[in-house]
């Protein structure tokens, strides 16, 4: 996978997207942490700024489906994170916003599966395909999607509706955001999900 940026900022595309996508009727969108307090400065530089647009066209795509459709909601514990309840940062993002009879599952933790009742609802629900955006990619994201897979549901994660920020490592070096992107997608893409492009989604509605 290459850590370019494309010309226009936005997040590239897998080296290794598979082929057509077979998507059952009741396959989920996940949405995870599309809220008001990734923009706060406190992060850092974040890339692929298109996440959101094309996490929007998802969600417009799954609604005029009607397949079902899952907010994740972070709620944070940490007194000086942007997510903390009582602050704007909660809030999700306008474009992202939850219709009514739309699920919304609320987490303390990075995983959207840690205490809470996203797997109950899966289970309830039978569905076993979760189609993922949000961010932080290598945090929340990368968290969700791998207990996902180890929970045995069939899990995509659209590359260009995900992104995340710079980031330090223990020796002090600054990886860019793209760097850290391009890791955090190969990671899990193959054993946990498979990592391809809101195209091949599109095209398989």
């Amino acid at each position: 996978m290459r850590a370019l940026l494309h010309d226009d900022g936005s997040c590239p595309l897998p080296a290794f997207e598979p082929g057509p996508l077979d998507l059952p009727a009741d396959a989920a969108l996940l949405l995870i942490d599309f809220q008001q307090g990734f923009d706060d400065p406190s992060w850092g530089r974040r890339n692929n700024p298109q996440a959101e647009a094309v996490a929007a066209r998802l969600l417009a795509a799954w609604r005029a489906t009607t397949r079902p459709v899952i907010h994740i909601q972070h709620l944070s514990r940490e007194s000086r994170s942007p997510y903390r309840p009582g602050q704007p940062g909660v809030e999700f993002k306008l474009a992202l916003r939850p219709d009514p009879g739309e699920f919304v599952i609320q987490k303390a933790t990075n995983s959207a599966f840690v205490d809470t009742g996203l797997e109950a609802l899966l289970r309830q629900q039978g569905i076993d395909t979760l189609v993922v955006a949000g961010v932080i990619t290598n945090n929340a994201v990368e968290a969700t999607v791998r207990t996902a897979g180890n929970l045995g549901y069939r899990t995509i994660v659209v590359a260009e509706a995900t992104a995340t920020v710079d980031k330090r490592d223990l020796n002090g070096r600054l990886w860019f955001a793209e760097e850290v992107q391009a890791l955090s997608l190969a990671n899990i893409h193959g054993e946990y999900a498979t990592v391809t492009g809101s195209a091949a989604v599109l095209a398989a509605l």
